[in-house]
């Protein structure tokens, strides 16, 4: 079921999925990876845990797909966080939910957004990461290109900031400049994997800045006594296993973290039986846990 909601005076449009049969349900609301509209990652997801017995909000951030702000295609950090506190406000009105349990559920970069919100949000009673992206600026500042990147997406603001247009690159190419350059990425977004008439290829140089100084990985320390998953793929170039551990070491109980045999990450978007196995963990831990 479509559904529109509020989020800071812009329209914001989602999929509500109810299991069948009597309710109320537990609810779960979802986010996912950068640069993702709804029928994506997150509208698979979706499908999979209603399946399971979770009502769920898969929903377009601010910016992106079919959901209303401006400059499209950028990547708003704080923006997310307050469509996931409106969507969470508008999951817990809906009759078909049981508004005492509501967990958020983040894959890739969304995983890092769920964190952060839900260690700050007392309505949200369980968080569930997937193929995690916990944006931390401590580790980025060790790579050789954090401070050249950095710099060119500092200067492309600079110029919006005198009245220059918004400056854009490419989302995914297998080869140039991109937010995700390479093979793997382009192998889902670039093909009929990844196929979706709401997504565009492209991104704000901007929200690339945004995310450069954005940290999520300090959430892990403030989350607890909520009760967090974490599923990761043992192979994973663009989001590290290390990322994966350094968030479940931080976090107290109750944690679990599970790792599944995904030799790319973006597996654990679409591919069998890697997206299976993660939801039926996260339907598994969640009904323990919620």
């Amino acid at each position: 079921m479509r559904i529109e909601f509020a989020a800071d005076g812009l329209t914001l449009a989602g999929d509500l999925r109810v299991p069948g049969g009597a309710g109320p349900w537990p609810g779960l609301v979802l986010t996912g990876p950068f640069t993702s509209v709804r029928d994506q990652v997150t509208g698979r997801y979706a499908e999979l845990l209603t399946a399971r017995g979770y009502a769920t909000l898969a929903f377009d951030h601010r910016n992106w797909g079919e959901s209303e702000g401006m400059p499209r295609w950028h990547e708003d950090p704080q923006g997310k966080l307050a469509d996931l506190r409106a969507a969470v406000s508008v999951l817990r009105s809906r009759p078909e939910v049981d508004g005492g349990r509501i967990g958020v559920v983040g894959i890739g970069l969304g995983a890092g957004y769920a964190l952060r919100f839900a260690a700050f949000d007392p309505r949200v009673g369980a968080f569930v990461g997937i193929a995690g992206a916990y944006a931390n600026p401590y580790a980025l500042r060790m790579s050789p290109h954090y401070q050249e990147a950095l710099a060119a997406h500092t200067a492309a603001v600079e110029r919006q900031d005198l009245g220059g247009p918004v400056e854009y690159l490419p989302a995914v190419a297998e080869e140039g400049e991109a937010a995700m350059p390479g093979d793997e990425p382009f192998a889902y977004y670039g093909t009929g994997r990844g196929a979706s008439p709401t997504w565009e290829n492209r991104v704000t140089r901007a929200g690339l800045r945004e995310l450069a100084t954005t940290d999520h990985m300090m959430a892990a320390d403030f989350l607890s006594p909520k009760p967090a998953l974490i599923v990761h793929g043992v192979i994973d170039r663009f989001c590290p296993p290390e990322g994966a551990e350094e968030a479940y070491r931080r976090l107290d109980r109750p944690k679990e973290i599970v790792w599944l045999d995904a030799r790319q990450h973006v597996d654990l978007y679409d591919r069998e039986p890697h997206v299976g196995q993660a939801a039926d963990a996260a339907a598994r831990f969640l009904a323990d846990h919620l």
